[in-house]
């Protein structure tokens, strides 16, 4: 088992055999938009530490402040997901600690090393 480990008292990665377990990711920027793209970067920074990538990403949880950018986030998956080759996805809504923050994403990447 191998941990990506952050200053905080959580990891951003646990590799567990052929499988990668993100931890939360946000991101920063004045928009929610903003932030989706910023998170996105993140997500990719973190898969490329455990050489994998979002298109091994096979479960995902989002977790928005406001419904209302429900929209907003199905388009902003499209910029990162091939059609027809989205992960499987829980989306709900919470309040967050730091109050700038807009929406949370944490899951789940099936990186095989046989293959």
């Amino acid at each position: 088992m191998n941990r990506i480990t952050t200053p905080f008292s959580y990891s951003s990665a646990v590799i567990a055999g052929d499988y990668v377990f993100l931890g939360l990711h946000r991101g920063f920027g004045e928009t929610f938009t903003q932030q989706m793209h910023d998170t996105f970067g993140h997500l990719q920074k973190t898969l490329l530490q455990c050489n994998a990538s979002l298109d091994q990403v096979v479960k995902v949880n989002v977790y928005l402040k406001d419904i209302k950018d429900l929209p907003e986030m199905e388009k902003v998956f499209c910029d990162y997901f091939e059609t027809d080759k989205f992960p499987a996805r829980m989306t709900s809504t919470t309040e967050f600690f730091d109050a700038d923050c807009l929406m949370m994403i944490d899951g789940v990447a099936y990186n095989p090393k046989s293959e």
